[in-house]
């Protein structure tokens, strides 16, 4: 009997151990260690630019890696992400849950972190709708003011020009959301966003809260020690909630009173109560207001800021791009969105800012939800999935000399060169891709192109007449943001300084 059972237990041993030899290899990547696999190799800070290095030393572009047992897969280039998070998309799309953020923290209504299905679908149905290519249009005259503002402000304080970018952008995405005039400082709705994204950002950082790897943590009472991380959830959830709940309901007051006027909210609202077959809900409405109060901002102006980073750094682009701003408006008019196929170098050179600095090096974290493969690699079930968008936009086989600022490589014979790869995967990739890219993209231009039509961007001077070098370097997190930096922004002469006074 005996001999039977040892005859029957090596024979599953041979089963299984010949079953774990036919599955293909994991990707390449670091040495695990046991237990805590690769944790002690990711760096806190700037992982891009390790998983790219990684790509390399191994020769791969989808690289593996173990961080206390779950499963993570980088993809570092185009080829994988077109293959993957594209081609195969129904079967990664979806996320992973995060119990601090979508849980403790109440982002549940985010849906750029819900997981995939039917409650994902609406909220994106709502988002396809608004922000497609021609609807997107419509916010284009809200973008056009806020730039003409922006300009002003710009002449009267243009040392303050990060916070101009920012109280333009909250402007535009208030009033655009909720029909709501923003104050022209400390506005209790701007607050209210700053606030809800600063508690994101923290919620969010990989590995630091031990909830997001042991989520039965989540079920601790706040006093017990240790738990602190439930207190300071219970802070967030506060702010994420408010951001929600407040513009909303001053926008329905509103229209109670007959006094709101156009917005996303009003639009879609309206339409629930005039239709009996609507495919959303108040909530969906409420939610997604949210989140195009709180997401669109802080990309766009850390966007800005790297366009005049840029400047800076390539006084030579600034130059062209003036020089054709002066061929087609000659200084007799601030550009509007009906001269952009006009001029296609500043519509280069806002390509250019989106790649060579991207500001969302990563893509928010797909989730594989059935066991794949990818040139012969196994890929697990349940892996965390990464587009690797700062590594896909400095692959110098698809952008020669990637380091460098050269809006040149986007022409062909002075016109936009279709044959390059366009940089939108800093908006992500798939059925998981950022909704808002068009309107995110229309504003920059307009920014991009009227401050190059009417000031010169140069480096600061100090009091004893000694240039003011920027440190090029970036403040990582959910959006990379430049470091503070000093320049100088002057009115290119009187005329300028005209166009800009009679323009409001």
């Amino acid at each position: 009997m005996s001999v039977s059972l040892f005859l029957l237990a090596a024979l599953l041993l041979l089963v299984l151990y010949v079953r774990k030899s036919s599955k293909p290899p994991l990707p390449p990547g670091p040495r695990k260690l046991p237990l805590i696999g690769n944790w002690l190799d990711v760096p806190a800070t700037f992982q891009w630019k390790t998983y790219a290095r990684w790509s390399k030393k191994y020769n791969s572009d989808i690289i593996h890696l173990n961080l206390l047992g779950k499963s993570i897969v980088v993809l570092n280039s185009f080829a994988a992400t077109d293959e993957l998070l594209e081609k195969r998309s129904s079967i990664y799309s979806d996320r992973e849950d995060f119990p601090m953020v979508n849980g403790l923290m109440g982002w549940d209504f985010n849906a750029a972190s819900m997981r995939y299905g039917d409650e994902w679908r609406i909220h994106r149905r709502l988002f396809n709708q608004e922000f497609n290519v021609r609807a997107s249009r419509k916010y284009e005259s809200r973008e056009l003011l806020g730039t003409r503002k922006l300009l002003q402000r710009l002449i009267s304080h243009p040392d303050m020009f990060l916070t101009h970018f920012r109280q333009m952008m909250s402007e535009v995405i208030l009033s655009s959301t909720y029909g709501i005039e923003a104050l022209p400082s400390d506005d209790p709705y701007v607050e209210l966003a700053d606030e809800a994204m600063r508690g994101l950002a923290a919620g969010n950082v990989p590995g630091v809260w031990l909830v997001d790897i042991f989520p039965i943590l989540k079920y601790l009472p706040s006093w017990f020690p240790g738990a602190g991380f439930k207190r300071k959830a219970l802070e967030w959830r506060g702010w994420a909630r408010g951001m929600m709940d407040v513009p909303f309901a001053e926008t329905k007051r509103q229209m109670e009173l007959g006094t709101a006027p156009p917005s996303y909210t009003v639009d879609y609202l309206r339409a629930l109560e005039d239709s009996n077959h609507a495919f959303y809900e108040e909530y969906h409405v409420k939610a997604t207001s949210g989140i195009m109060f709180a997401a669109g901002t802080d990309t766009i102006v850390s966007s800005l800021g790297t366009f005049v980073l840029a400047m800076l750094a390539n006084p030579e682009a600034q130059k062209k791009a003036q020089e054709e701003l002066d061929s087609v408006l000659s200084m007799q008019a601030l550009p509007t969105f009906e001269d952009r196929e006009s001029l296609p170098y500043v519509s280069a050179l806002v390509k250019e800012v989106l790649r060579w600095e991207n500001v969302t090096p990563f893509a928010v974290s797909h989730r594989v939800t059935v066991e794949d493969e990818y040139r012969g690699y196994r890929v697990p079930a349940g892996s965390v999935v990464i587009g690797n968008t700062w590594a896909l936009l400095h692959d110098e086989k698809v952008y020669p000399d990637p380091h460098s600022f050269k809006p040149e490589r986007w022409l062909l014979n002075g016109r936009l060169n279709p044959a390059v790869r366009d940089p939108e995967a800093a908006f992500g990739f798939g059925r998981r891709q950022c909704p808002g890219k068009h309107m995110a993209t229309s504003s920059i231009w307009i920014v991009v192109a009227s401050m190059l039509a009417t000031f010169d961007i140069s480096k600061a001077v100090d009091a004893e007449g000694r240039v003011v070098e920027p440190t090029y370097e970036y403040i990582p997190g959910l959006v990379t943001t430049p470091v503070p930096f000093q320049c100088a922004i002057k009115p290119r002469g009187p005329q300028a300084a005209a166009l800009i006074q009679a323009s409001l």
